[in-house]
């Protein structure tokens, strides 16, 4: 049993629980990656293909596993481990382990973006906005040139865990003011990107749907991977915020509320994105449709500079746009950090579940994510290797989450669950959907995207680990972690039973 009283925490107020949830959903994930994988999954006629299989993945695999999350966490009031142990048994602790790896992998870049937003802001604050793509990207390319990208990985991780120093509470004051305060800077883009001549061009491209792609599993499978990303579905990271619920702040009200909140922000950012890129190059410069996507898809690795290298140009194009791009970037860093320091509670409330003191629990999983975050701090090509590699590792993660609680009983965890007043019933749909879909879904996809990458994608390089694409590079990676973990299982079970 943990010995830190910091486990004893509840949220005080449901808005702070929310308000938590959402910190954990709206993150760079929303306004950073959804508009490069939008861009990278366009087609010829439009995006929108992407954007309907996100759509139905929603409610299909985010949602329910965000409920099985709060209910697997307000029942057994342990992190991600215990719980797995708790409910399934030591021989399936180290399912729960990799749950809690992938969170923190994805912890070890996640807190170089958030440094790159910390950049942007002081870049904002000082300089000139930049005046076309040409200056945007000499700025983009000088910063990831520097030593910054490492100094700002160090102030991200260190600010993080002194939020979650103290436990629950201070991540709930916390959120209570960067979630409202992000939200506003958004708006107040977004309304400002939708009035630019010619981004209706954009718009209508990101929701235009290009009705072939569906027959690709290539969507499906980005669709689904980003909408994990999106709303933190699968990652366990709710599991960890719930054990500090009180029972009457009920779940299922809660995870749709999570889940469409943070979709909705994830559209208006691809609409400030797609709106301003289309804006600048087709109304100014004359490109086609096709000659704008050239130009999103090849800005950086996998588009991780669009956000970047783009909304500094559509700020330089509104009034009071400096004013707004410091407000914008400092709201970025504060998605990150809010997303970020979820993903340091879930690794640190591990190591606290298994006797360590809060405070050297912090410390230790600090030190781990920014020494393993110093790769992708030092190269594009390794960042977006492990952003893709541990993206589609939210899938297996999602997949465990639903077996955990197929073998504890769908049914009997609904009749144990005590309905909060005013939450909405759990029906027949969740048990059906976390016993049938999830699995399916999660397995059958990564068999189709394994067979098409040795047949289609790359049939000259899936096996070559060193392509940061590849299929054996997922292989491989995956094999390592997991071939640990079932090593070392006995030793994992015991320290949490």
């Amino acid at each position: 049993m943990p010995a830190d009283s910091s486990v004893q925490q509840r949220f005080s107020t449901r808005a702070g629980l929310l308000l938590s949830a959402l910190g954990i959903a709206v993150g760079t994930g929303n306004i950073w990656r959804f508009p490069r994988i939008a861009a990278q999954n366009g087609g010829d006629e439009g995006a929108g293909a992407l954007i309907l299989a996100w759509l139905i993945f929603l409610f299909l695999w985010s949602v329910p596993l965000i409920i099985a999350e709060y209910l697997i966490g307000r029942k057994y009031r342990f992190g991600v481990v215990g719980s797995f142990v708790k409910g399934m048994g030591k021989r399936f602790a180290w399912m729960g382990a990799f749950v809690v790896f992938v969170a923190t992998a994805i912890s070890f870049f996640y807190a170089i973006i958030v440094g790159w937003a910390l950049y942007y802001f002081f870049q904002m604050l000082f300089f000139p906005l930049p005046g076309n793509t040409q200056e945007a990207t000499i700025i983009w390319d000088n910063f990831q040139q520097s030593m910054w990208p490492f100094a700002l990985h160090f102030l991200a991780v260190a600010v993080g865990a002194l939020v979650i120093w103290k436990g629950i509470k201070s991540i709930e004051k916390v959120n209570k003011i960067l979630i409202p305060v992000l939200i506003l800077i958004i708006f107040a883009a977004v309304i400002r990107a939708i009035t630019l001549p010619g981004s209706g061009q954009g718009i209508a491209y990101l929701f235009r749907v290009d009705w072939s792609q569906l027959s690709t599993p290539g969507i499906w499978l980005q669709a689904l991977t980003q909408n994990a990303w999106d709303t933190g579905a699968g990652w366990g990271l709710f599991i960890a915020y719930a054990a500090y619920m009180h029972a009457r702040h009920g779940t299922v009200k809660n995870a749709f509320i999570t889940g469409l909140g943070n979709n909705f922000i994830s559209l208006i950012m691809a609409i400030m994105i797609f709106g301003t890129v289309f804006s600048v190059l087709q109304h100014g410069y004359g490109y086609s449709d096709g000659q704008v996507l050239e130009v999103m898809q090849t800005s950086g690795p996998a588009s991780t500079g669009l956000t970047f290298i783009w909304l500094p140009q559509l700020f330089a194009r509104m009034g009071a746009g400096s004013i707004l791009s410091i407000f914008f970037f400092l709201g970025l860093a504060f998605a990150g950090f809010s997303s970020l320091i979820s993903m340091l509670e879930l690794a640190s409330r591990t190591l606290v579940d298994r006797g360590i003191k809060r405070n050297q629990a912090v410390l230790i999983v600090a030190a781990v994510v920014y020494l393993l975050g110093i790769p992708s701090a030092m190269s594009l090509n390794i960042l977006s290797n492990q952003d893709f590699v541990w993206g589609l590792g939210l899938m297996v993660s999602g997949v465990f989450i639903a077996l955990f609680l197929a073998k504890y009983g769908l049914s009997k965890l609904r009749e144990e669950t005590e309905r909060a007043p005013g939450d909405w019933p759990l029906g027949k749909w969740w048990e059906y959907l976390i016993r049938y879909f999830v699995p399916s879904a999660g397995v059958i996809l990564l068999i189709w995207w394994m067979w098409l990458s040795i047949t289609v994608f790359a049939p000259g390089e899936w096996f070559n680990p060193l392509n940061p694409f590849s299929l054996m590079t997922v292989l491989l990676q995956w094999g390592i972690v997991l071939g640990l973990l079932i090593v070392f299982n006995k030793k994992i079970g015991k320290l949490y039973s």
